[in-house]
């Protein structure tokens, strides 16, 4: 868990259903991961996919610009493109304004 995280912040919830045509896609989401990772103003990620292939991916932003600067990244759109051209059967994306935070965990 990433939490505790700089608050405010935003989330980009990515949700997603692959289609049985998905080769090349844990390297290119790896690849994502990496990239993303080196974007200013990002946060972190937290992603889970099910047997069935639907997947929740959530990333973490100072602000929304560095949210738009990440969908314009050049990798990023080539990956959007095959996402939409071959891996995913369907996708939502929503950002939501985070205002506080808090966790717990077993010591």
């Amino acid at each position: 868990m990433n939490l505790p995280r700089k608050t405010p912040c935003y989330a980009v919830i990515f949700t997603s259903t692959l289609t049985d045509q998905h080769q090349g896609y844990d390297a290119m989401a790896d690849r994502m991961l990496e990239l993303a990772a080196q974007q200013p103003g990002y946060l972190g990620v937290e992603s889970v996919r099910s047997p069935d292939g639907t997947g929740i991916t959530i990333s973490y932003w100072e602000n929304l610009n560095a949210i738009k600067a990440w969908k314009q990244n050049p990798e990023h759109l080539t990956a959007q493109e095959l996402g939409k051209n071959q891996w995913y059967q369907n996708y939502s994306v929503e950002i939501a304004r985070i205002e506080s935070g808090y966790q717990f965990e077993q010591p």
